[in-house]
């Protein structure tokens, strides 16, 4: 049983594993260095998880479930459908903004792992299918037409946020995807 002060061994892995590999890359960080920044040894990481590309899986997986966590909890208090889509955008532009500052970790992860059949992409189209979803769902119940055509250019669009808050001035990109967004999702 883990203690109050120290996480599981598997937990400790992962958060240790997910930090390395958002800031600094998949390919870029080897199991002798998370095993070595988590404190553990090679068989308790391999007891864990079967390999690295497990542990990218769990990695994606857990910033999924993150997300989707932070997208009920910032839906949950939508008095109306149009107040839905203000939440989701804005709850879009402050993850990128103050969470996710060095741009998304599955585009990173599928830049990193171009076999598209691998189950690291996988992961990674699971979490798109499901956010392009998110948005229909948002956008036929809030009375739009053409839902699925503004779903994919609000997805178009949080990904240039992505990319924008990394690369350029993170201010100007969030105020465009808000802008651009609330258009799009026909909010005034």
């Amino acid at each position: 049983m883990a203690t109050a002060q120290r996480p599981a061994p598997r937990d400790h892995l992962l958060a240790t594993a997910s930090r390395l590999f958002y800031t600094e890359g998949i390919n870029g960080v080897g199991v002798d260095r998370i095993v070595r920044e988590a404190g553990v040894t090679r068989a308790t990481l391999y007891r864990h998880f079967r390999g690295k590309e497990a542990l990218v899986v769990a990695y994606l997986e857990r910033e999924d479930e993150l997300f989707r966590a932070l997208w009920k909890d910032e839906l949950s208090r939508a008095v109306s459908p149009d107040h839905a889509l203000e939440l989701a955008i804005g709850g879009i532009a402050e993850d990128a903004y103050s969470e996710h500052t060095r741009g998304c970790p599955f585009t990173k992860a599928a830049g990193e792992s171009p076999d598209p059949g691998s189950a690291i992409r996988q992961v990674v189209s699971r979490h798109r299918v499901w956010f392009r979803a998110e948005m229909r769902a948002l956008l036929t119940a809030a009375g739009r037409e053409d839902v699925a055509a503004k779903a994919e250019t609000i997805a178009m669009l949080r990904d240039a946020l992505l990319i924008g808050c990394f690369l350029d001035d993170p201010d100007v990109a969030r105020r465009t995807f808000v802008r651009t967004a609330r258009s799009v999702a026909g909010l005034r």
